[in-house]
Formats: structure tokens, C-alpha cells, sequence
């Protein structure tokens, strides 16, 4: 079978013979775009191996594969948001990043769930530009 396209321990779906990735999730791109809809400067940019929301240029949250969901929050209150499983510092190349969430699924599947993360997310970022 080919694997043409596809990284290492990337999600892929299978179409015929190939292997495609599977960058982000869609429904969970869908619901995010619903509940930020209205925010002013309000862009969309394919990074990180997902999709992210940007506010004036500034990323607030992003769309990642297998429905998981990349928060942006204040460095200062991750530990109180931290659950060490569903919930957990991004990491990359190895390294924690205290800014930046890792959301499981199940944590954002009620519509009251994802916009209050949404809302942090946003909410930040907001902050960063008032500033």
C-alpha cells in the first residue's frame, strides 16, 4: 500500500490505495468557526498540523487532528487548568509550552465545554492586544 503524503504517526484516512492526511478536524473547524464567527479580524491559518483561529494575527485556538483542540491561556493560570491526561501542556520538539493547552476530545464535546475553551482562548488573546 502506498503512503505517499503521510507523516510519521500522522492520522490518515485511506482512499483506495493511499494514505492521505488528515490535517485537521473539520466538525471541530466547523463549531470553533460558530463560535467565533463575530470576532472582529477574525483569520483562519493552516499551521502546527491543524487549523488555527487567529485574532489580529495572534493565534487563539486551532483545530487539530482527531478532534483535539490547541488552546491559547495566560502562562499563569495552566496549572489550575491542567488535569495531566485530557488536559495538558502542549509540547513541542520536547519542550513544555506553558501558554498553550492540549484539549482531549471528550473535554470539548458539549457546545457549553468547547466555548468556554474558545472563550479563554479568545479571551487572551484580547488581552494581549489591549495591552
Amino acid at each position: 500500500m502506498a503512503t505517499t503524503g503521510c507523516r510519521a504517526g500522522a492520522p490518515a484516512w485511506v482512499r483506495g490505495a493511499t494514505l492521505v492526511d488528515m490535517a485537521y478536524d473539520e466538525q471541530l473547524a466547523d463549531r470553533i468557526r460558530e463560535i467565533l464567527g463575530g470576532e472582529p479580524d477574525l483569520s483562519e491559518k493552516e499551521m502546527f498540523g491543524g487549523l488555527g483561529f487567529m485574532l489580529s494575527r495572534r493565534m487563539a485556538v486551532a483545530a487539530n487532528s482527531e478532534g483535539t483542540l490547541m488552546v491559547r491561556i495566560d502562562p499563569s493560570e495552566a496549572d489550575a487548568l491542567l488535569d495531566g491526561e485530557r488536559v495538558r501542556l502542549v509540547e513541542m520538539r520536547g519542550r513544555q509550552m506553558r501558554g498553550w493547552l492540549h484539549v482531549e476530545p471528550e473535554v470539548v464535546a458539549g457546545d457549553r465545554e468547547l466555548r468556554e475553551m474558545v472563550g479563554r482562548g479568545a479571551a487572551y488573546v484580547r488581552s494581549l492586544l489591549d495591552s
